[in-house]
């Protein structure tokens, strides 16, 4: 693992100067939010899944300090508009701060409580959706989704491979068995063509499912 770090360690040099990035973790840490944020490799790679899928419209579930967030709001056109999902208060709290900061209160809605409660008030159709919050009702959020998508929508699901557990049917930890009910709903998704990426890096083995909405 210290290589892996090692490794995404050099890719940074590939990674645009952005103070508002590292502003929002530095945030994060001084609040005592757990550091649950994607790598910043793995930011620039949703920035660049977002540009390839010409997303104007983001929902994201699962906001924390807000750093995916603005890795995202990176790729949106000036008249763009990014939706995030926060059930923690106190994470809100920390990530309407660092969306000020970074002068994206216009651009970014910030919707507090259960995503579970607040996704049915939303309306699509979104042209990229983030999932990264509670893995226990990944597949919900995956069927939430689809009903906010169009033809062409993709969705990412990250934290999917738990290194490895995701291979373990008999784990009694419901993060696990939520990330393979998310699969099996995925696989079972006429509408959906899906592909597991597994990562190594900074954080571990882990890896995302990306699904683009077919029909």
């Amino acid at each position: 693992m210290e290589r892996w770090a090692a490794v995404d360690r050099h890719l940074e040099a590939l990674l645009p100067d952005d103070p508002r990035l590292e502003a929002t973790l530095t945030a994060s840490a001084a609040a005592g939010l757990p550091p649950h944020d994607v790598s910043p490799v793995q930011g620039r790679l949703l920035e660049l899944l977002a540009r390839l899928a010409g997303a104007r419209r983001i929902l994201e579930i699962g906001t924390l300090a807000g750093y995916s967030t603005l890795w995202l709001t990176r790729a949106l056109a000036p008249d763009g508009h990014l939706v995030t999902l926060e059930a923690d208060p106190r994470h809100a709290a920390v990530a309407r701060e660092s969306l000020a900061r970074a002068g994206l209160t216009g651009a970014v809605e910030l919707v507090e409580g259960p995503a579970l409660a607040t996704l049915p008030r939303l309306e699509g159709p979104f042209d990229l959706v983030f999932i990264d919050a509670d893995k226990e009702r990944s597949a919900d959020y995956v069927a939430a989704a689809i009903r906010l998508s169009r033809p062409g929508t993709l969705i990412i699901a990250d934290n999917v491979i738990r290194g490895g557990a995701l291979l373990d049917a008999a784990s009694d930890d419901p993060r696990v068995q939520g990330v393979r009910r998310l699969v099996d709903a995925v696989a079972a998704e006429p509408r959906l063509v899906a592909a597991g990426l597994q990562t190594v890096g900074v954080k571990g083995w882990d890896g995302m499912v990306l699904a683009l909405v077919a029909g």
